[in-house]
């Protein structure tokens, strides 16, 4: 089950397999979670977005699920203090017994011992030699033209990820 904003990014994630995708420009994101869930129960999902999306996500997971939040999306370029979390709702973790947490791939890094992160890392890349998971494209910009990865980084519907290169 995917999530995105975009409708045009909805055929793209299709095309590389996804089945369920959830485009938030034109669909209510906790009405379609709940027709999607109410057959097929949903007990674990990733959030790089946090906000009412992270909020909505953690609802619809089955009882007992868990909302793992790596990054928060919705909080860019915000200043209101009340833009800044997710708003959880109390049902989901009290009655629900849902939980959430949250992982920084830094902070990963820094505490998984070194054959721990080389075996895990490995596993990932044999994955994609498999091709059971590919990298998305990006464009490759030399690091004299940082400036113009970040423009580009911050543009809606930019493409490829920009990659510095050195």
């Amino acid at each position: 089950m995917n999530v995105v904003r975009r409708r045009a990014t909805v055929d793209r994630i299709r095309a590389l397999g996804g089945t369920e995708v959830v485009g938030t420009e034109d669909e209510d994101l906790p009405e379609r979670l709940g027709r999607i869930t109410a057959a097929r129960p949903v007990s674990k999902a990733i959030d790089c977005v946090a906000g009412r999306v992270g909020a909505d996500v953690l609802r619809a997971l089955a009882p007992g699920g868990e909302l793992v939040v790596y990054g928060a999306l919705s909080t860019h370029r915000q200043t209101d203090p009340a833009m800044l979390g997710i708003p959880v709702p109390a049902d989901a973790i009290i009655f629900g017994g849902r939980s959430m947490r949250g992982f920084f791939l830094s902070r990963w890094f820094a505490t998984t011992p070194p054959q721990v992160a080389r075996r895990e890392l490995g596993e990932v890349i044999a994955l994609v030699e498999k091709s059971a998971m590919t990298v998305p494209e990006g464009q490759s910009i030399p690091v004299e033209r940082a400036l113009d990865a970040v423009r580009l980084a911050e543009a809606p519907g930019h493409g490829g990820k920009p990659f510095l290169v050195f």
